[in-house]
């Protein structure tokens, strides 16, 4: 008896929303068209010091290299503003930016790891796939491999071509009926589904992302220099980061999410279902002060289980210190300048650099 494919996927997306996805498609496997833009973004050095990006090169672009045997993506959305989130989030983060002590981190960041939480449904979505082939076709043998942000993976060009959206201006992926405040996540398959189609894009004229962003990071619409990045520069940038973006960098201390609070199809955007992304203590509505008096303990603590955890204490004071200063610039806050001052002999030097560049920041 021949699997009804069509069927199998109507049957995998009630599956995937059972398990807290917004949406599941699929994708081709072919994404060569892709690759100009890929290389010319590598030869302007655009990924900064994520040498992975480039040591990986083409393979991004080539699902069945990746994982040889590979038919089909399929692909997941699902969304993670927290569950109490209010109508006017938006307006809220932007006060928030505004409260010159206040240390922001990304929306995203604010609950559990979200790597964690994808990778295990995903798991989970191909296991029922493989249990419901076995009892159609007498065998499972299933071979799939599953990734959210975790390979060498063209993930918004995945969910692009399947229909999660389009590629905004500022690069993410945007859905008319959620905007762009999800996750997104693939199941390499040996399973040839039928593909879902793409959609058109709805940014017309619109450069608010392109305008907003405080370090002018996109470069053109649907290109970042991820050297300019707040979001590369709090997170995956281990150095130290340029003085003459420091200034620019605000309050931000993980992450940014400026093109998005602009976007006008965030209005659109949705609460999670699921608790996993609830805010965790200690992480909102924080003074800069506060959390720098963190201990390296206290840092591993609050962070447990935290996708901030991963840039460690060092990198988490180096961010820290950054945002002290542009608020020192602002209004001379003696609190956090005492802040400051306990890490001046930190026993890092790019924790030393960064509080000393902070210190004289004065108002």
């Amino acid at each position: 008896m021949s699997l009804d494919h069509t069927l199998l996927l109507s049957q995998i997306q009630i599956w995937g929303q059972a398990l807290g996805f917004s949406q599941i498609a699929v994708a081709p496997v072919d994404l060569s068209s892709a690759e100009p833009a890929l290389q010319a973004w590598l030869s302007q050095n655009f990924h900064g010091s994520m040498d992975y990006m480039a040591r990986h090169g083409m393979k991004r672009a080539r699902p069945q290299e990746l994982v040889p045997g590979t038919l089909s993506v399929l692909t997941a959305r699902m969304n993670y503003l927290p569950r109490n989130t209010e109508s006017d989030w938006q307006d809220t983060e932007w006060r928030r930016l505004r409260q010159a002590e206040e240390a922001v981190v990304s929306v995203y960041a604010r609950g559990r790891d979200y790597h964690k939480v994808l990778r295990q449904r995903l798991d989970s979505l191909a296991q029922q796939i493989d249990q419901y082939l076995a009892s159609e076709q007498g065998e499972g043998g299933l071979q799939y491999r599953a990734f959210t942000d975790s390979a060498p993976v063209l993930e918004a060009e995945l969910a692009t071509r399947s229909g999660q959206g389009w590629r905004g201006k500022h690069t993410l992926v945007l859905n008319r009926e959620a905007g762009s405040m999800f996750f997104l996540g693939e199941i390499f398959l040996n399973l040839a589904l039928p593909t879902t189609p793409a959609v058109t894009a709805h940014c017309g004229q619109c450069t608010a992302c392109i305008d907003v962003c405080p370090t002018q990071a996109i470069v053109a619409p649907g290109v970042v220099d991820a050297r300019r990045c707040i979001s590369y520069l709090t997170i995956e940038h281990d150095g130290a980061i340029p003085e003459d973006l420091r200034p620019l960098m605000g309050n931000h201390i993980y992450g940014c999410d400026d093109c998005q609070l602009i976007c006008p199809w965030n209005k659109f955007a949705q609460v999670s279902t699921l608790p996993d992304f609830d805010v965790r203590e200690g992480l909102v509505g924080q003074s800069m002060a506060r959390l720098l008096a963190w201990t390296e303990d206290e840092f591993l603590r609050y962070t447990e289980g935290s996708p901030i955890r991963r840039i460690g204490h060092v990198r988490w004071l180096r961010n820290l210190a950054v945002a002290a200063g542009n608020a020192l610039r602002q209004v001379e806050l003696p609190a956090l300048r005492q802040a400051l001052q306990a890490h001046a002999l930190h026993d890092n030097a790019l924790v030393r650099e960064h509080v000393q560049w902070a210190l004289a920041q004065g108002a």
